[in-house]
């Protein structure tokens, strides 16, 4: 049986059997023979017979003729490159194809090698077909067609790392890798330092390569092939995932760098509940190692080693505390999670969970100690100045620029039978001048109080003296404060008799 070489070769010479003969004159080796014969001066080919020309045109068209040439041998003779690479010191030569399929002859004369190509004598005549060969011979164009013009880089290489075939994409890399040269010599350049003869199949490796002048990297994604005992390497461009990564990268550590700086702690949990990202801010706020947090707790567990850390409020019992971290991580999927932790060493930490897109969990820790402690200092000073005005015998109501009740004492509310501790917005000026008129008739009096509480005329301060039947000589004052606010004040000089006294409930807030 004929071997795929000899059966190209066969092929090869019933294309050539059946195209009109041309004579070929060598200019300074006489034919000797009708096979397939080249003639090469250094890496040219100056001359050839039509079954060698036929040859050399299956070829990768990309390769000059002479690296072209040791391509299409390569595989049937392993040694050729290293033998011809003698001829012009040993004068001739005789190869033989390791399936004995073909012999090679290569002679060496006054700066000329003349290579003749023969069929191995273990090959038996074949009848050809001129219909079956010409279908064969434009199949090999399509597919060698297809191969060349492929968007990707594919090559061989044998056991020892050497490039034995190559489309054109990669050859096109060498060039570009290479651009001093005008020519590939064979065995063909590695394009890559990486060796994938050993590799694992469908094992994807990234290298790079450098062009120089334009000084680029570029990147590949190589995936191996086994081929006999070669392997074969297909290699797809990877730039646009490269610089897709490396954006990633980039913009992971534009946000490392921002929430390294944020002093609220942040903790971001996947959608299998798995840390996933933190700051070092969470570390102070946690009390827990980065060793800790570096490992992917769960939540549980990360929440587990907040209660040891008595980081967390203390629970009643460990059952509404499990129940709690279950409703923590439900409450927090749906955006709706905020609470305030009062901590055993004094510390308030106020806990907020916010849900993303893919199903996972944020969770900010923010210390709100001095915010609590001010809002406490705040209260306690609201609450003690209540007390002194509400120590005042005086009746002291305090209105804001809107005309609103913002503050009144004890004196006042026991003067004008009033609850006011529902809301102090909820009376106006006009509400309160209504009771006040029960000192007096003297709506020109009452006009002007309007006024000027509202802030509808100066505010330089002024009182009168009512002598009222019910009420007795009533002192009232009023007078700017701070902020745009203006206060009233009501003085009793001489208590009312029992019978005059007016109804109660005359306004009520809501």
């Amino acid at each position: 049986m004929a071997t795929s070489f000899g059966t190209a070769l066969l092929a090869l010479m019933a294309i050539g059997h059946f195209q009109p003969r041309r004579r070929v004159t060598w200019d300074r080796l006489a034919r000797e023979s009708e096979e397939m014969t080249f003639l090469f001066e250094d890496e040219e080919l100056v001359d050839a017979t039509d079954e060698a020309r036929s040859f050399l045109s299956t070829g990768p068209e990309t390769l000059p003729h002479w690296p072209r040439f040791l391509a299409l041998l390569a595989s049937s003779f392993p040694d050729i490159g290293s033998r011809v690479a003698r001829l012009a010191e040993v004068g001739a030569m005789e190869l033989h194809a390791r399936d004995g399929s073909a012999r090679l002859e290569g002679e060496w004369k006054e700066g000329l090698a003349r290579f003749s190509l023969h069929k191995g004598d273990d090959i038996e005549p074949a009848e050809y077909d001129s219909f079956s060969v010409a279908a064969m011979a434009e199949e090999l164009d399509v597919l060698r067609a297809v191969v060349d013009d492929a968007p990707v880089l594919a090559w061989r290489e044998d056991e020892e790392g050497n490039v034995t075939w190559a489309n054109g994409a990669y050859i096109d890399l060498l060039y570009r890798m290479h651009p001093d040269r005008t020519t590939l010599a064979w065995p063909l350049p590695r394009a890559f330092a990486h060796t994938f003869h050993d590799g694992e199949v469908d094992v994807v490796h990234r290298v790079s390569v450098s062009i120089p002048f334009i000084e680029q990297v570029v990147w590949y994604d190589c995936i191996t092939r086994p081929m006999g005992a070669e392997a074969l390497v297909f290699a797809t461009s990877a730039d646009r995932l490269v610089q897709a990564e490396r954006s990633r990268l980039e913009f992971l550590q534009t946000l490392t760098k921002t929430f390294a700086d944020l002093p609220t702690g942040l903790a971001v949990f996947d959608r299998g509940r798995q840390l996933a990202l933190f700051n070092p801010a969470l570390t102070d706020l946690s009390a827990l190692e980065p060793q800790f947090l570096s490992s992917r707790p769960t939540l549980v567990a990360f929440l587990d080693r907040l209660r040891e850390a008595q980081r967390m409020p203390e629970p009643k019992d460990y059952k509404t505390w499990r129940a709690s971290i279950a409703q923590l991580e439900s409450a927090a999927s749906e955006g709706i999670h905020q609470e305030i932790w009062s901590l055993p060493n004094g510390q308030t930490y106020r806990v907020t969970g916010q849900p993303h897109p893919d199903g996972a969990v944020a969770f900010l820790f923010e210390d709100i100690s001095a915010e609590m402690s001010l809002t406490r200092r705040f209260r306690s000073e609201l609450e003690m100045g209540q007390a002194v005005v509400d120590s005042l015998d005086e009746a002291i109501a305090v209105f804001s620029h809107t005309g609103s009740m913002v503050l009144c004492n004890r004196a006042y509310q026991e003067l004008w039978s009033c609850d006011l501790v529902g809301s102090l917005s909820d009376v106006s000026v006009q509400d309160a001048v209504r009771d006040w008129s029960a000192l007096t008739e003297n709506n020109a009096l009452w006009t002007r109080v309007s006024k000027f509480l509202s802030g509808q005329s100066d505010r330089r301060a002024w009182h009168v003296d009512i002598e009222s039947a019910a009420y007795g000589t009533v002192k009232c004052r009023f007078s700017p404060v701070a902020g745009g606010n203006t206060l009233a004040g009501f003085t009793l000089h001489a208590a009312p008799t029992p019978a005059a006294a007016p109804r109660k409930g005359q306004h009520q807030a809501v």
